[in-house]
């Protein structure tokens, strides 16, 4: 399973480096074209698995004035 996600940053928010440090913790990787980072699972997930993650992504995210969104696909 692979997670992508999207981040839409705000002016008024944090600086988009101190965000990729904030989600390379996490275990994203920077990607270019139309994600901007990706999270590849170890093993097949469920749903439940990929909810707890989101989770994970949006405390990690809080305060940073930035709106994300992350779409859990089958490995290629």
């Amino acid at each position: 399973m692979i997670t992508y996600l999207i981040i839409w940053f705000n002016s008024e928010g944090a600086r988009p480096s101190e965000v990729n440090q904030r989600l390379m913790s996490l275990g994203f990787k920077p990607i270019q074209g139309a994600y901007d980072y990706i999270y590849e699972w170890a093993e097949n997930t469920n749903v439940d698995d990929i909810l707890r993650f989101g989770d994970r992504t949006h405390m990690t995210l809080k305060g940073f004035n930035v709106m994300f969104k992350i779409e859990t696909v089958e490995g290629q």
